[in-house]
């Protein structure tokens, strides 16, 4: 695995880590039954008190923990805090590599400025773990809004029954909203998924899990690789999925916000077509969709034989192609898409 990126050149210069990290690996203090538990300044941006989310959490408010879901990066749970239900998720010190945990936990705050309906809210994030939470080695906790407990996940491969058009251009539409939010903004994804998108009760989607996210220079956006040296950007991290990766960031190369639109091209195949994108080595797929342009099928599949199919079709593999500039932009991306509500 490479060597993990600074945290510096992750972050805007007010969300630098302190260079002091050791504190924010394990528990600052244990929870002792006071309403507030208080972060040392050092450790969160100055200007934190003027943000949306709160730099405090206040665990005796954070009541109810009820597990709904785990994994390498850590633990989700579903509380009450402050009269409102929320989603928690500690975040995991890897033992391996202890500073791209940190860089996960920081990089989780990439859009907790933002507000956007089909991007998960965050409320509050702490360096600090309760005491209750201590047995799982956790470096922050992340208290967010609480949008389901579904992901497009289960909803695409959780049932047989068929997603009717009407519901997948909605979902997919979206997403792409909430990408062209994110990315107006200068924040990437890098590891849009199903797993990755939460599907409320009344059937809105939410971008959530910002882990593996980056907050570009304005200079890194819309310039070529000269900008993006000049900027001190660099190489495009390890992580993600593989299986949504765009090629240029297999090849350690700049990001860009085309990056997602990559993997949303593949997101859209799975809505459509309800099949794993790849199956075999995974070396090999990383190999082939590199070297030789491998994508998901899409001939001979029925859901791109219609007349809205054979225009999903040329948007999917527009979306993936392997040279990012040629990629639509997300704003166009929804012109595509409202377009197709026309056809039949």
């Amino acid at each position: 695995m490479p060597s993990p990126i600074p945290a510096t050149r992750l972050l805007p210069k007010d969300l630098y880590p302190s260079p002091d990290t050791g504190t924010c690996s394990s528990p600052l203090a244990k929870y002792s039954g006071d309403a507030t538990l208080k972060v040392p300044v050092h450790n969160f941006p100055r200007r934190a008190a003027g943000r949306l989310w709160s730099s405090v959490v206040q665990w005796k408010e954070l009541r109810s923990m009820q597990p709904i879901g785990s994994g390498g990066f850590g633990s989700v749970y579903k509380a009450r805090y402050l009269g409102e239900t929320v989603a928690v998720k500690t975040v995991k010190k890897c033992a391996k590599n202890k500073l791209a945990s940190r860089q996960s936990f920081w990089a989780e705050l990439h859009a907790a400025d933002l507000r956007h309906a089909n991007v998960v809210r965050v409320i509050a994030a702490s360096a600090c773990v309760p005491s209750t939470l201590e047995h799982e080695n956790s470096i922050g906790t992340v208290v967010m809004e609480y949008a389901g407990s579904r992901n497009l996940h289960s909803v695409i491969y959780g049932s047989t029954e068929a997603i009717a058009a009407d519901r997948w251009l909605a979902y997919a539409t979206d997403i792409v909203r909430g990408l062209g939010f994110l990315h107006s903004h200068g924040v990437v994804h890098l590891d849009l998924k199903p797993a990755n998108v939460l599907v409320s009760k009344d059937g809105v989607c939410k971008i959530a899990d910002f882990g593996c996210s980056l907050k570009l220079d304005k200079a890194c956006e819309g310039g070529g690789a000269a900008a993006a040296a000049a900027a001190g950007r660099p190489p495009s991290p390890a992580g993600g999925t593989y299986t949504h990766r765009a090629p240029e960031l297999l090849k350690g190369e700049r990001v860009t916000a085309k990056a997602d639109i990559f993997s949303f091209g593949i997101t859209l195949w799975q809505l459509l077509v309800r099949e794993q994108p790849y199956t075999g080595d995974r070396h090999h797929i990383l190999y082939a969709v590199v070297a030789h342009n491998l994508r998901p099928p899409v001939q001979g599949k029925p859901a791109f034989q219609t007349g809205r199919g054979r225009a999903c079709e040329t948007l999917v593999c527009r979306c993936w192609s392997g040279d990012a500039p040629s990629r639509p932009s997300a704003p166009a991306l929804l012109g595509h898409l409202d377009e197709m509500r026309t056809h039949s």
